[in-house]
């Protein structure tokens, strides 16, 4: 049975599947809290890997790159919701209680804990909107967020520097950067964001680092790594193809054989 994710009201989100289920890549542009109600997530990011195991809730903070694969439960069911905690509602919220923004958040990405009673009752009362047995207004869904905001600042006031933090990306070391997320099959836009920088911009400090595209440097960097796989972890193209950023295995095919002039097959 495929994944069923479903939108209840704009800023909530329900997802639900009975197989594992291997996630495409997404770029976060908001923070968001999540409970995983059964089963668990495995979460790929900057090089890094977490799971998010059963009743633990996790806030991900906005402009992440973030690959998923999806373990349903040993009753054979995977459960999560999540909320947006959307920058027009934070920067009232900020507004309203005269929040000063003072230092940027400068912990890991490791932001997920055990729910205390509160944050546990939070989400158990989002089950009749995911239900459908009530209907939520607009008004509603904004109480529901802020709720969510109160929770979270009661639980951990640290969070106040990660929620409220206003200021556009900051230009991030370019060539770490790429070197953590090539394997991201996502829009150079979503890269450029990432490091702080424009589109026109990022393509510009690329060259200057890179000496070539952003396109031409990740496909390589792709097939050298898929070269790497083949020919010393003895790996097939079909089980890593995806996790390298490539769309099908038709373009592997293609273009590893474009780089090294032999097919994927006749490396030894």
């Amino acid at each position: 049975m495929e994944t069923k994710q479903e939108i209840v009201f704009d800023r909530l989100v329900y997802s639900c599947a009975f197989e594992k289920h291997r996630g495409y890549e997404e770029f976060i542009p908001e923070h968001f809290l999540g409970f995983q109600l059964s089963g668990e997530t495995h979460a790929f990011y900057a090089g890094a890997k977490t799971i998010i195991r059963e009743n633990t809730i996790v806030l991900v903070r906005k402009n992440q790159l973030i690959r998923t694969t999806k373990y349903p439960s040993k009753s054979g069911s995977y459960k999560f919701v999540s909320i947006t905690l959307d920058k027009e509602v934070l920067q009232q919220y900020a507004l309203e209680n005269k929040f000063d923004f003072e230092n940027r958040y400068m912990g890991t990405q490791k932001l997920f804990f055990e729910p205390d009673d509160f944050l546990h009752s939070y989400f158990l009362s989002l089950t009749p909107y995911i239900d459908k047995t009530k209907e939520v207004s607009p008004r509603l869904a904004d109480l529901k967020i802020r709720e969510a905001i109160e929770l979270l600042l009661r639980c951990n006031p640290d969070f106040k520097q990660i929620l409220f933090d206003f200021s556009e990306p900051y230009k991030i070391d370019l060539e770490q950067f790429v070197n953590q997320n090539y394997m991201f099959n996502v829009p150079i836009d979503s890269f450029a964001k990432l490091t702080g920088r424009s589109t026109s911009a990022f393509k510009r400090d690329f060259k200057k680092v890179f000496n070539c595209s952003p396109g031409q440097w990740l496909l390589n960097k792709r097939l050298e790594e898929a070269h790497y796989l083949i020919k010393y972890k003895k790996q097939k193209p079909v089980d890593f193809y995806l996790d390298l950023g490539f769309e099908n295995l038709s373009h592997f095919y293609y273009a590893f054989k474009q780089r090294f002039g032999m097919t994927s097959s006749q490396i030894k």
